[in-house]
């Protein structure tokens, strides 16, 4: 395992300037997408908004590979990169990838059967290819440089929920323009805190992930079928009230399964 004993005071240097980092070149690159049109006093078109996203994913990326480089020097990018492309992960593990659609479509269908049509899953096939660069190119920071740094077996529980907490503020710039409901209105605020309880779960089954395996890439692969399956199955005609519950659901389910699963061997 990559993590060792550090000074406190050295530790937490390193994560504040990753996380400052992080922030700031992820917002900025957003700022910088959505100026133009506040500039004009017209609203942010959802488009515009998606676009923010690509470029926010610049943020955890490039802070994380150069951050290594920085206090790890040229072997701590050779580890870094060496457990993205040659992971030795027990067959097990790879499980984990079907809890997202699996929960989704449970939530989805039970809330169809019960409260109303209108949870009818997506199968929105190309959504697939949203997750993937999220998951690739955000979790060479998160994993590979907070969670190397800050989580080990021994302390992983309150760790892991500040990473996911600080991942969940981290997606506020382009929060609202996310799901089929944008923009949200009055139903922004529960439906944020139902998507930062999603992503918290995540991060802490991201974690639990890494360290069971030590492997980058299963941690990107992960974060890609958690975001794929959101964009693939969500379903399309939910208002805002709708989409906010439905969340609140998905995020309690991930949780439930966190509470009693037991970790692969």
């Amino acid at each position: 395992m990559s993590v060792t004993a550090r000074r406190p005071q050295t530790l937490r240097r390193k994560l504040t300037t990753y996380f400052v980092l992080t922030f700031a070149i992820s917002w900025v690159g957003a700022l910088a997408v959505a100026a133009p049109h506040w500039l004009r006093q017209e609203p942010v078109p959802k488009v515009a908004g998606l676009m923010m996203f690509p470029v926010m994913l610049l943020g955890p990326s490039v802070a994380g590979v150069a951050l290594t480089r920085f206090y790890d020097g040229k072997a701590g990018v050779r580890a870094l990169f060496a457990s993205i492309f040659w992971p030795r992960v027990p067959a097990l593990w790879w499980t984990i990838l079907l809890i997202f659609p699996a929960a989704i479509l449970a939530v989805l269908h039970l809330l169809k059967a019960f409260v109303s049509p209108e949870y009818s899953p997506n199968h929105f096939w190309m959504g697939v290819l949203f997750g993937l660069p999220a998951g690739l190119l955000e979790e060479i920071g998160w994993t590979g440089f907070a969670t190397r740094k800050l989580v080990t077996r021994e302390n992983a529980g309150w760790p892991s929920l500040l990473i996911g907490i600080l991942w969940a503020l981290w997606h506020l710039p382009v929060a609202d323009f996310l799901g089929a409901a944008s923009p949200h209105g009055k139903y922004f605020v529960p439906f944020f805190l139902a998507f930062a309880s999603i992503l918290t779960a995540v991060r802490v089954l991201i974690v639990k992930a890494y360290l069971g395996t030590d492997s980058i890439l299963l941690s990107q692969l992960i974060h890609g079928a958690s975001t794929g399956s959101l964009v693939v199955f969500g379903p399309s005609g939910v208002t805002p009230a709708q989409e906010a519950l439905w969340y609140a659901a998905y995020g309690a389910t991930l949780w439930l399964m966190l509470l009693v699963a037991k970790e692969p061997r």
